[in-house]
């Protein structure tokens, strides 16, 4: 009977480790569980703080203005200016510069190479 109860009770001991083993491994895989749904949750709140302040952003005055400002309306008290083409004008030609071209010898143009054209008083025809 003796023996009965030391089988038993290591029985209960070796039932009560592998029940605390499988607790472990629950209470493991509930942390790292945790762990991403608290990244999960962070980043969320990061996307709704953002979008909270675009909502703000486009419910401001700032915002219709600039919209305004964007497609071309004007406020009160704006004077807007439109340009307007001139009626049924003739445009006057202007006149074109005539290009004349300067006859030079070959000499002149070999002792321009060599001496300043400037600096000479007599030019060689």
């Amino acid at each position: 009977m003796r023996y009965a109860v030391v089988v038993l009770v290591l029985a209960m001991l070796v039932y009560l480790v592998i029940d605390f083993n499988g607790r472990t491994a629950e209470l493991n895989h509930l942390k790292a569980e945790n762990e991403v749904v608290n990244a999960q949750l962070k980043s969320r709140e990061a996307t709704r703080n953002t979008l909270k302040a675009q909502i703000a952003y486009a419910t401001s005055d700032a915002a219709v203005i600039k919209w305004a400002y964007e497609n071309h309306l004007d406020r009160s008290g704006d004077h807007p200016v439109i340009p307007v083409q001139p009626g049924l004008t003739t445009p006057v030609p202007t006149q074109r510069p005539v290009v004349t071209a300067i006859v030079v010898s070959n000499i002149s143009r070999w002792l321009s190479l060599f001496i300043d054209p400037n600096t000479t008083s007599a030019s060689v025809p």
